[in-house]
């Protein structure tokens, strides 16, 4: 045999030895692959459920929200009525019953002076 025959022979049992280790490496591959698949079709199957539950939740928050937020210009609507309604009480009877303090005190100020009056003479 001679040195190209020797060197043809070396070549040919590498590339059959490089071929079945990428065949292994390619049959390895595809069975990962293989469970990865399987491994998000069912992490898609109990994920779906939870990503609906969800959906629904955020729905429910959403119009539990809209409640509130109706409530609170109620309570606005209300307060306001209140303060226009204490104003006008305000309005209403603030002068009346400064004029009767008034009055009670010019009254009660001149009795005492009445009595003085009167004590002396």
């Amino acid at each position: 045999m001679s040195g190209t025959e020797i060197a043809a022979l070396i070549a040919a049992v590498a590339v059959a030895v490089v071929a079945t280790v990428a065949v292994f490496v390619l049959i390895s591959l595809s069975k990962t692959i293989r469970e990865l698949r399987h491994t998000v079709d069912e992490l898609r199957r109990e994920t779906m459920p939870v990503v609906v539950e969800a959906q629904r939740a955020v729905a429910q928050a959403n119009d539990e929200l809209v409640r509130v937020d109706q409530l609170l210009d109620t309570a606005q609507s209300v307060g306001r009525t209140v303060d226009s309604a204490s104003r006008l009480a305000y309005l209403t009877f603030s002068n009346p019953i400064v004029k009767v303090l008034a009055f009670s005190a010019g009254t009660g100020r001149a009795y005492r002076r009445y009595r003085k009056l009167r004590m002396r003479g």
